[in-house]
């Protein structure tokens, strides 16, 4: 980015010197047309070529035509730049120098031109050829004078005023090479502040592109005048630059008027859509005349996400060893209860060791369940064709609990798929479909299966039809080892929606309040098709 400025910018150095140039050739021939056009119309009453009229109207014509053939060079930028500014200030140099002549010498004042010459070449050439070209033309104004007092009878003490005229020449020549050096420096200066900025726009920009967070700054009317793609993505659609936050986002513009009064955030967390929240935070921007608010957006389900790749990292050390620890010795504890089973003994010894069997094969259950959660994090996620795999799921689920036909009812849309781990779906439903069936009648349409469509995304509810939930248990369904059965490990449901967040899905409680029994809602991550709705029998 930075090499790409520098060219640029040393692209445009070199134009403006090109301008420079043609400006003083506009000056130039403005200069030899007003010449020939006084010569031409008052003769010598002006006192141009009071000495010799037609050596001063004939360099006059020459002078105009030779300057109009030099914008070709100057069009074509060749020969180089320096070569040419030379080549105009020494033509300068020599028509001026011999117009003075023709119009009586030093008395003419037309050598006071060549002050004008020698500046616009210093600052346009900005370095110390200028005193260069001041030593030529001092040089040319001592030698035409001489001239003129050899040849022409000039007064010997105008030496004095052509002194002060060289004196002039390396005066302005030196201030045009000062003001063109600290012109350069300025110059420079500004370049590198101008590539400063561009550096750190471009830097700014990429930040606030590659953050996750969200960021929106306004003035202090509440105007948006940045918005990152993170922000969108939260706020679920995008605002231009200069419209309203008010206007754009109602809900956060309360927020932001409430911070404004109070001076802190009322709210820690935003409720900004279905399952999107954020964490605001409100920075006062306060530097010299500008005044505004940069507004923070923590994304609370990224957060959450990396609070869960945490909790996997250790729940996979837990696990490990769990299984060498526990599974091994419970193994030994089956086998030999298994032993003692097989002996004879009186009732009594038979029901303790079929209690601690039970007991052991529980314990193994739970280590199981808690082992599957290993799984959540190598989620490999497909198209499924949600309708198809149901139907299939529904036939297996009927044969392996032994189910008469239409305990389970499939009601859905047909031809819709999600992305999801086919594994995965198929446990969750697993989890769901016996925990509704531990609790339902078992009687036809006791327990169905509902797809729809809402807001652009695919839902699957699992009712039942069983005695529902209390809200004081609603709360807790979803935390580990929370059960209300007394052979229940109280991991289903957390694992259940464990692997649902894998797959970038959500799996909530649904109260239904026209309907008995239980209701968990499947909200998958994107929509990849949609049909008619229709009821199956499974």
């Amino acid at each position: 980015m930075s090499v790409k400025t520098d060219n640029l910018t040393e692209k445009i150095s070199t134009v403006d010197f090109w301008r420079s140039l043609r400006y003083f050739n506009w000056y130039r021939l403005t200069l030899a047309s007003l010449f020939m056009f006084l010569a031409g119309v008052f003769g010598t009453s002006l006192s141009l070529g009071a000495r010799n009229w037609t050596v001063f109207f004939a360099v006059s014509a020459i002078y105009a035509v030779v300057v109009m053939l030099s914008f070709i060079p100057l069009r074509l930028h060749w020969p180089r730049f320096n070569w040419q500014l030379a080549v105009l200030i020494v033509s300068d140099i020599a028509v001026l120098s011999v117009l003075s002549h023709a119009s009586g010498g030093i008395q003419s004042n037309i050598g006071l031109l060549l002050l004008v010459s020698l500046a616009a070449a210093g600052l346009t050439s900005r370095g110390k050829i200028t005193l260069f070209f001041a030593a030529l033309a001092s040089i040319a104004a001592l030698l035409e004078h001489s001239y003129a007092v050899l040849y022409n009878d000039a007064d010997v003490a105008h030496y004095v005023q052509v002194a002060l005229l060289c004196v002039s020449y390396f005066a302005v020549a030196w201030l045009a090479h000062t003001l063109a050096k600290y012109a350069v420096d300025s110059q420079e200066l500004a370049q590198r502040r101008g590539r400063d900025l561009v550096n750190l726009s471009e830097a700014n920009r990429l930040v606030m592109r590659d953050m996750q967070d969200g960021v929106l700054v306004v003035d202090g009317q509440g105007v948006i005048l940045q918005m990152n793609p993170g922000a969108a993505r939260l706020l679920r659609h995008s605002a231009i630059s200069g419209s309203s936050l008010a206007e754009s986002f109602p809900i956060l513009f309360g927020e932001y008027a409430l911070w404004k009064q109070t001076g802190s955030a009322p709210r820690g967390i935003l409720e900004l859509d279905v399952g999107v929240q954020a964490r605001l935070r409100f920075v006062a921007i306060e530097r010299d005349t500008a005044r505004g608010t940069v507004i923070f957006l923590e994304d609370m389900q990224r957060v959450r996400a990396e609070a869960q790749q945490i909790k996997l990292a250790a729940l996979g050390r837990l696990t490990a060893n769990i299984a060498h620890e526990v599974r091994n010795p419970l193994s030994a504890i089956s086998y030999a209860t298994e032993l003692l089973q097989e002996e004879q003994g009186d009732a009594n010894q038979q029901r303790l060791l079929q209690i601690v069997l039970d007991n052991t094969r529980r314990i193994n259950q739970i280590v199981q369940d808690v082992m599957q959660l290993n799984r959540r994090d190598r989620a490999q996620p497909e198209v499924v064709e949600l309708d198809a795999m149901l139907r299939t799921f529904v036939d297996e689920f009927n044969l392996a609990e032994r189910l008469e036909p239409g305990v389970m009812a499939l009601i859905g849309v047909q031809g819709a798929e999600v992305s999801f781990d086919r594994g995965h779906l198929r446990q969750v439903l697993w989890n769901l479909c016996r925990n509704g069936l531990r609790y339902g009648r078992k009687l036809p349409g006791s327990l169905t299966l509902t797809m729809r469509v809402a807001d652009g995304r695919t839902m699957l509810e699992v009712q039942d039809d069983g005695p529902g939930i209390s809200a004081e248990h609603q709360g807790k369904l979803f935390e580990p080892f929370f059960t209300t059965a007394s052979d229940g490990t109280g991991l289903g449901l957390y694992i259940a929606k464990e692997l649902c967040e894998a797959n970038g899905a959500q799996l909530e409680y649904h109260a239904r309040k026209d309907q008995a029994g239980a209701c968990f809602r499947i909200t998958f991550g994107e929509l990849h098709g949609d049909g008619e709705g229709a009821k199956h029998d499974g």
